[in-house]
């Protein structure tokens, strides 16, 4: 009569939940996916420096036999008969101790054509379409076009200025600038960071930014800060600077720009503060349900530190804590809290150089990515999934994969 522990979503904070709860009881995860997704480095996999294995494992590979994976999305949740609805079928589970780890989706801001024409950046299939786009336009530009023809062709907008911006545009320019001389054409490419707010990455300490705007700079990424997005086109998108207003042509949008919680949180019957998060106790625990926890994306948790909120980092760090208290919840243990701090930052900077920001002090360049590919395969989930990751960069490197010829 072991405890039945359901976690729905298989992400930083479900997984990690899961590992850790193995043996506590009859643990499953409910995930619309088969695999697990590192996204802090969907970015390096979006430019070839690694393959898809290395951040995407499944389950299978991930889990013992006593954790069970059922595939499938949560389409309602009853908190008084302790049950869940899976699917158009509704296959109904039951539970005696619920983990809400769904995460986020992304938010367009209810922006005329975001939705429609723009590109988002969240999961494999996302990095596959914009590496073929890429390709797909390198391919159509023949080696005679002008410099300023060629640039045309090759302009790409991205949207938001967070870290994801910053490192996704940097990435592309890299890759696009490697693409143009190994096909012999002429000109540069123009990708565009366009940001509401006065600044990237605003949540990052100084001395990173620093690192940040240099790579930027070098890379020729194209920064419009104070900018609003008016309205995205299959070929282009409309901005508002400064009350003045700019369409431009674009080989693609991609829109990196906010994320909201899941359609499954916001109809929930639970507390939730400004932003639609779920409040939550500082034990994890929801207000109304002792045996519903919440972590990640859908939960406002107060006693942390500004800069982890929405990251991949928090919701690792939860993990620790949740599954802590559900095992002490079962056995009739006190249950305890955390402070949240930030561990460190790390972003990368295009294919050869990378920023880290480690005990209050920054670094960045070559040493940098290599110190944050290390970072990264100790934050992987495992240890022998850690293991064969670490030995494949090891011994097969991690150069970055040109733009097909």
């Amino acid at each position: 009569n072991k405890a039945r522990i359901l976690i729905i979503g298989g992400g930083f904070g479900g997984l990690f939940t899961a590992l850790e709860l193995a043996g506590a009881g009859d643990v499953t995860i409910v995930s619309d996916e088969d695999h697990f997704l590192f996204k802090p480095m969907l970015y390096e996999y979006m430019s070839g420096e690694i393959e898809a294995w290395h951040i995407a494992p499944t389950y299978k590979e991930l889990l013992d036999d006593d954790i069970n994976v059922i595939r499938g999305e949560v389409k309602t949740i009853d908190f008084e008969a302790r049950e869940v609805a899976i699917g158009e079928s509704g296959r109904r589970m039951n539970y005696d101790v619920l983990v809400l780890a769904v995460g986020s989706v992304t938010n367009y801001w209810n922006i005329e054509g975001a939705a429609e024409h723009s590109m988002p950046f969240r999961k494999v299939a996302d990095a596959d379409a914009l590496r073929n786009r890429m390709i797909d336009v390198l391919g159509r530009i023949p080696p005679d076009l002008s410099p300023d023809e060629t640039q045309k062709a090759l302009t790409f907008a991205v949207v938001g200025g967070g870290a994801s911006g910053v490192e996704l545009s940097t990435k592309m320019a890299d890759l696009l600038r490697d693409a143009i001389e190994k096909r012999g054409l002429q000109g540069k490419p123009r990708v565009m960071v366009i940001e509401m707010g006065d600044r990237l990455v605003p949540t990052m300490e100084d001395e990173i930014r620093e690192y940040v705007d240099a790579a930027l700079e070098k890379l020729d990424v194209e920064v419009s800060t104070k900018s609003r997005v008016l309205s995205v086109q299959s070929d282009g998108l409309t901005f508002e600077r400064n009350g003045d207003v700019t369409s431009i042509k674009t080989a693609a949008t991609i829109w990196t720009a906010g994320v909201r919680v899941s359609p499954l949180i916001e109809n929930l019957v639970l507390a939730r503060d400004s932003h639609n998060l779920l409040t939550v106790r500082p034990t994890l625990q929801t207000l109304a349900h002792d045996n519903v926890f919440a972590v990640g994306d859908v939960a406002h948790f107060e006693d942390v530190t500004p800069s982890l909120s929405g990251t991949a980092q928090l919701a690792f760090q939860q993990a620790s804590l949740a599954s802590d208290n559900i095992k002490a919840l079962l056995t009739g243990k006190e249950l305890k809290t955390k402070h949240f701090e930030e561990l460190g930052e790390a972003l990368s900077l295009g294919t050869e150089r990378a920023a880290v920001l480690a005990g209050g002090r920054a670094f960045g360049g070559a040493l940098a990515r290599q110190a944050r590919f290390a970072l990264y395969t100790s934050r992987l989930p495992t240890w022998h999934h850690r293991l064969k990751v670490g030995a494949s960069w090891f011994f097969e490197g991690t150069a970055p994969r040109h733009l097909g010829l």
